[in-house]
């Protein structure tokens, strides 16, 4: 890819992505079955992060035709439909250069050091609609990815950006949320409602 594609990449993807939040996803390579598992979960679960106003954005290092084969593949093996115009329709950048993998870190110190070419590992990004990276959750190849964790995460950061709040472990909407430190028991009554706070440490 040279510098002039990447650039075109990165407008069209800025383009797509808008004011809306995005899950940017690599993988190591089209047509292997942890990847095509994954793919299939997400299409599968486009729906809830369109409720989010979260673009999803998949990653492979392999060229565009092999990604339009492979999208047949993951839809007859998962029961998906990520094919073009379909509900669970996503980009899946052809990182064939590896440029992008190279530039946000999803090839592993071993695989450049002992491979010609170096596999991408599983990397997510949660990206805000600033374009801020707000996550990075990376899995060795062999480990497919828990969408319903990156899911509880978007709820997370969305929920925390809305309220000025923070998450404890595990939580799921409408568990009890945690007010800052910083933010006293006074302050916290006026701004939640006295009923909607309690102290367990001062």
């Amino acid at each position: 890819m040279s510098h002039g594609t990447h650039s075109r990449c990165l407008y069209a993807t800025d383009r797509y992505i808008g004011n809306s939040w995005c899950i940017l996803f690599s993988h190591p390579a089209d047509f292997t079955p942890v990847c095509t598992t994954e793919l299939g979960a997400f299409a599968k679960m486009r729906p809830e992060f369109d409720v989010r106003n979260v673009k999803l954005i998949g990653l492979s290092a392999n060229g565009l035709a092999q990604h339009d084969d492979w999208i047949k593949d993951i839809d007859e093996v998962t029961g998906s439909s990520m094919h073009a115009g379909s509900e669970g329709s996503f980009p899946v950048i052809a990182d064939e250069s590896r440029e992008i993998a190279y530039l946000y870190d999803m090839v592993e110190q071993s695989q450049i050091e002992s491979l010609a070419t170096a596999f991408t590992i599983r990397s997510v990004f949660i990206v805000d609609p600033q374009k801020k990276i707000r996550l990075i959750m990376t899995y060795p190849a062999s480990t497919g990815r828990n969408t319903s964790e990156v899911l509880r995460v978007i709820d997370s950061l969305q929920t925390a950006d809305k309220a000025g709040i923070a998450t404890p472990v595990n939580w799921t909407v409408g568990e009890d949320v945690i007010v800052p430190p910083t933010v006293s028991t006074a302050d916290a009554k006026k701004k939640f409602g006295a009923e909607n706070v309690k102290e367990l440490k001062p």
